[in-house]
C-alpha cells in the first residue's frame, strides 16, 4: 500500500464495480475446470461479436490460451472473470473484448437492456423515446450508433445528436425535445483508453442521471438480454431521427445567457483555453460568440478532439501536469485567466496568475470555483428577489456554500456524491461538486455543465476586470465576509479491495476520539441513513472548526479521505493563517494514521 495526496476525484463516480464470479462471490479458489469455462465464454461471445478488431483480439487470446501462455490466461481470466457493473453512472472501463470491458456487444446489451425498461415503464399507448449523443473517444461514434439501431428495432423512438458534441447538450436534449431518456456515450476524463455509457431520464427526472431504483432495474434488463439473446440476432434498425441544428444553436442561446453582463460592462481580459483533446471548443467558441465575448488564445495541440490525447497522461484538469501546455501559453501571452474543460466538458478548471507558484500560475480548487460562483448566483437570486432557492453541494465539498446560503436567506442541501443527487434538489439556484463541477443553469440543464460554467466564470472575471480587480481579489473578499474555507484530499491505494472493506469497519468500531488535535464531537455513519433517505458508505468526523470525511471511491481500490478546516475570527490574513495550520496538522495526523 502506498499514500499519494491529489487535488480531486480523478474519475467520475460509478457506484457499482464489476460483478463477481460465483467462486469469487463466495471466496473459493478457482477451479481447473473454471478456466474451461472462461473459454467457452468467451467462444460465445466472439461468435456474436459484430466488432473485427475485439474478435481479433480475442482469437489472439485464446490462442493464447491453448499454448498456457500466462499473459493470454490473465487476460483472459481478467475480461471474463467478471463483468462491467452497471449503476448510476452506467458503465465505463477499458475499450476491449469481452464483459469486463467497453465493447459493441456489452453497448448492444446495455441498449437492449435500456430499450426494455422504457418500453415497460412508457404509459399505454405511449412510445417511448430516447436522444443519443456521443463525444470524441474511441468507438464514441459507434456506440452511439449500435445504440440508436437497437432502440429503434425495439420500438423506442431514438434521436441521435449530429456529430460529437459536450455531454451537457445530451442533458439539455432530454429536457428540450421532451425525450423520455438520454444516453451519452464517453468516459468523460478517464484515462484515454477507456470508454462509457451515461444515462439520463426525462419525465418528472427532468433529464438528470439515474438514481435507484432505477439503475437496478435496468441492470437486471440489462443482465436477461446477456443471458438470453446473441447480440446478433437484436432487432435493429436504421429508422432513427439525427437531430437538426436547431437543437444545438438552442442551448448556445440558453447557455449565453447566463452572462448577466453587457459587453460595455466587461474589462479587458486575457484568457487562455485548452478543451483537453477534447469536444468543448466547438459549442463553447459560438456561446462567447453570442454572448459577446472575445475568442481566447488557444492551446491548439489541444483544441481539436483527440482520442489519443497525445499531450497529457491523464486528460483531467485536475491532474499534475494536465495544464502544462495551458501554462505555457498563458505565460506566453501574460494571460489574467486560464480555463479547461475536460474532454467532454462537463467539468471546469480555472487558474489565476499566482506569482509564488513555479508555473507563474494556480489551479483554483473545485471548492474555490464553488464558492465563487455560489455566490454569484446567491447575489442574482436576491436582486431577482428569489425568496424560496437553494443552494446544494456534495457531502465532501466544502461547508462554505453553506455560509453563503445563509447570508442570503436560501436553503442550504447537502447532496450525496454525484450530481445524480444535486440536480434533483427542489428550486436549485446553483449546485456544485469539489471534483470541478458546477450547475450554474439549473433551468436549462440538469446536470454539470462546463461550458456554461465558463461563461459564468468569464462573466464574472470580466466585470472585476472593469473594477481594476481580480479573481484572487474575489476569493479574499469570500474570506471577510463569509470567512476561510480549505480542504485537502488524501488517498490510500491498495491493492486487495477487502482491506479498504476492513478499514471502514474498524473506524465504525473503534472511532478516534482525536484528529490532529481536534477533539472528534460526534461521527455520522452515511450508510446508516434514518428512513427513506439515500445512503452511501461513508463518514463524517465533525471536529468543531474542521471536518473529516472518508469514504471508499467508486472507480479505483482506494479509501480517500477528504480534510475542510474554516475560520471566521481575526483578519483575513488571521483567517487563512488558520486554516492553513489546522490543515496542516489534520494531514499530519491522517497520513501517519491510514499509512
Amino acid at each position: 500500500m502506498s499514500t499519494t495526496r491529489t487535488t480531486g476525484d480523478g474519475a467520475e463516480h460509478l457506484d457499482d464495480r464489476s460483478t463477481p464470479t460465483g467462486a469469487e462471490r463466495h471466496g473459493e479458489p478457482e477451479r481447473p475446470n473454471d478456466l474451461e469455462r472462461l473459454v467457452d465464454a468467451a467462444a460465445s461471445w466472439m461468435a456474436q461479436d459484430p466488432d473485427p478488431e475485439t474478435r481479433a483480439e480475442l482469437s489472439a487470446i485464446l490462442d493464447g490460451v491453448g499454448t498456457n501462455d500466462p499473459e493470454a490466461v490473465a487476460a483472459l481470466r481478467s475480461r471474463f472473470g467478471s463483468r462491467l457493473g452497471f449503476g448510476t453512472a452506467g458503465l465505463r472501463g477499458e475499450v476491449a473484448a469481452g464483459p469486463n470491458r467497453m465493447n459493441r456487444v456489452l453497448v448492444s446489451q446495455a441498449a437492449a437492456g435500456l430499450a426494455a425498461y422504457l418500453l415497460e415503464r412508457a404509459a399505454p399507448g405511449v412510445r417511448p423515446s430516447v436522444v443519443i449523443g456521443y463525444d470524441g473517444r474511441r468507438k464514441s461514434d459507434v456506440f452511439a450508433r449500435d445504440t440508436a439501431e437497437i432502440m429503434a428495432g425495439a420500438g423506442v423512438r431514438a434521436v441521435l445528436l449530429p456529430r460529437l458534441l459536450p455531454t451537457p447538450l445530451v442533458a439539455y436534449a432530454v429536457r428540450d425535445l421532451g425525450v423520455s431518456a438520454g444516453v451519452m456515450v464517453t468516459a468523460s476524463h478517464n484515462p484515454p483508453r477507456d470508454n462509457g455509457y451515461k444515462v439520463y431520464l426525462g419525465g418528472d427526472d427532468e433529464g438528470s442521471q439515474i438514481v435507484p431504483p432505477a439503475d437496478a432495474d435496468i441492470a437486471a434488463h440489462i443482465e436477461r438480454v446477456a443471458r438470453e439473446d446473441d447480440v446478433l440476432e437484436l432487432p435493429r434498425s436504421g429508422d432513427y431521427e439525427v437531430a437538426d441544428e436547431a437543437l444545438v444553436e438552442r442551448y448556445v442561446e440558453a447557455t449565453a445567457g447566463v452572462a448577466t453582463s453587457a459587453p460595455g460592462e466587461r474589462g479587458p481580459l486575457r484568457v487562455v483555453y485548452t478543451a483537453m483533446h477534447g469536444v468543448g471548443w466547438e459549442t463553447l467558441s459560438r456561446v462567447l460568440v453570442r454572448a459577446g465575448f472575445e475568442e481566447p488564445v488557444l492551446v491548439e495541440e489541444q483544441i481539436a478532439p483527440d482520442s489519443a490525447f497525445p499531450t497529457v497522461v491523464f486528460p483531467n484538469p485536475e491532474e499534475v501536469g494536465a495544464l502544462d501546455l495551458a501554462y505555457a501559453y498563458a505565460r506566453e501571452s501574460r494571460a489574467d485567466l486560464i480555463l479547461a474543460n475536460d474532454p467532454d466538458a462537463d467539468r471546469l478548471g480555472v487558474a489565476i496568475p499566482d506569482r509564488a507558484a513555479p508555473s507563474g500560475f494556480r489551479r483554483l480548487t473545485g471548492n474555490e470555483v464553488g464558492q465563487l460562483l455560489g455566490w454569484r448566483a446567491a447575489e442574482r437570486a436576491a436582486a431577482a428577489g428569489v425568496t424560496d432557492g437553494m443552494l446544494s453541494c456534495s457531502i465532501v465539498s466544502s461547508p462554505g456554500l453553506r455560509a453563503v446560503a445563509e447570508e442570503y436567506g436560501l436553503g442550504f442541501v447537502e447532496a450525496l456524491t454525484g450530481f445524480k443527487w444535486i440536480s434533483r434538489v427542489p428550486s436549485l439556484v446553483f449546485g456544485y461538486e469539489e471534483a470541478l463541477g458546477y450547475l450554474v443553469n439549473p433551468g436549462t440543464v440538469r446536470d454539470k455543465d462546463g461550458i456554461s460554467a465558463a461563461v459564468a466564470v468569464l462573466d464574472l472575471a470580466s466585470t472585476l476586470a472593469a473594477e481594476g480587480r481580480t479573481l484572487a481579489d474575489r476569493l479574499d473578499d469570500f474570506v471577510e465576509r463569509f470567512g476561510a474555507y480549505g480542504s485537502s484530499q488524501i488517498s490510500l491505494r491498495v491493492t486487495d479491495l477487502s482491506r479498504i472493506r476492513e478499514l471502514m469497519a474498524e473506524l465504525r468500531a473503534t472511532p478516534p476520539t482525536e484528529l490532529g488535535d481536534f477533539p472528534v464531537v460526534s461521527m455520522d455513519d452515511l450508510a446508516a441513513a434514518a428512513g427513506d433517505a439515500p445512503t452511501t458508505d461513508a463518514l463524517r468526523f465533525d471536529l468543531g472548526d474542521a471536518r473529516v470525511m472518508v469514504r471508499p471511491s467508486g472507480t479505483e481500490p482506494k479509501l480517500k479521505v477528504y480534510v475542510d478546516a474554516w475560520s471566521t475570527e481575526g483578519d483575513l490574513l488571521a483567517r487563512k493563517t488558520a486554516v492553513a495550520e489546522a490543515l496542516l496538522r489534520l494531514e499530519a495526523d491522517l497520513r501517519a494514521r491510514i499509512s
